[in-house]
């Protein structure tokens, strides 16, 4: 858990597995960032660089900023009929998009 970030046992497996596919030194980073139809939107990459105000914990790396957009939330891994994907569940969200892609807060 970051800060009152839950990382289910599945996501942090998921996680693990594909970071073990970079380079060594290779972290998996969990962003917020401003765009899509409703304001924001989740981005996951991967990342060389820690920078001073990053969260880490294992080998997930997340920014200040979108700490406090994400804080309470669950990140979870999921397998859906439209395949495999990350799944946050934000108590913050207010309103998301049809695609469920970008959200508001």
């Amino acid at each position: 858990m970051i800060n009152e970030i839950k990382f289910t046992e599945k996501a942090i497996k998921q996680v693990d597995w594909l970071v073990s596919k970079k380079e060594p030194g290779t972290f998996f980073r969990l962003s917020v960032l401003g765009g899509g139809c409703s304001g924001f939107k989740y981005d996951f990459s991967f990342d060389k660089n820690i920078d001073q105000e990053d969260k880490k914990i294992n080998n997930i790396l997340i920014d200040k900023s979108s700490l406090e957009l994400l804080r309470g939330s669950e990140v979870d891994y999921v397998s859906e009929l439209m395949g495999t994907s990350f799944k946050i569940s934000n108590p913050k969200i207010k309103s998301s998009c049809g695609c469920g892609i970008s959200f508001s807060i």
